[in-house]
């Protein structure tokens, strides 16, 4: 069973980074009184919510780029998942809501302020592809939409529904 937590909920009023709140709910656009700068890009039904693995973030922190959680723009850092375990279909519940992940992000030139590597760090033409094979899979973070809207708040589980 695929099965770990929720570390951080995070959301702006545009763009990146996002920052940590108490809890939210997610509505059927993703996090409510989070924004996307660019929303013809990010954002949508199929793109509602961003979920980012904390592990990721710490690995890449170890190696010298200055992240932290909420830095990719995600609005669930999740702890205790491996993403390379995931695919596209699968669907998550996490605290009130249930998610089905729909693709993996694509990381946008934002994120170079954080380093011109770290996209070749995060992604490649296998990802861009889908293909769950990549040494890479989920490392830039999976969008997810909402199938049922809920509340959710760091150290609600989130697992793999059967």
């Amino acid at each position: 069973m695929i099965r770990g937590s929720i570390v951080q909920v995070s959301v702006s009023n545009g763009g990146l980074p996002k920052y940590p709140v108490s809890e939210g709910r997610i509505a059927p656009l993703g996090l409510e009184g989070d924004r996307q700068a660019h929303p013809q890009i990010h954002g949508g039904p199929r793109k509602a919510v961003l979920l980012v693995s904390s592990e990721v973030i710490e690995d890449l922190t170890s190696r010298g780029y200055a992240l932290f959680r909420g830095a990719f723009g995600e609005n669930l850092t999740v702890s205790g998942i491996d993403f390379r375990e995931i695919r596209i279909g699968d669907r998550f519940r996490t605290g009130g809501a249930l998610l089905e992940i729909t693709q993996p992000r694509g990381p946008c030139a934002a994120l170079d302020v954080y380093g011109p590597s770290i996209k070749d760090e995060i992604f490649d033409e296998r990802v861009k592809a889908w293909d769950h094979a990549s040494p890479r899979w989920g490392m830039s973070g999976l969008y997810a939409a909402v199938i049922e809207p809920g509340a959710v708040r760091p150290g609600d589980p989130i697992s793999k529904e059967a």
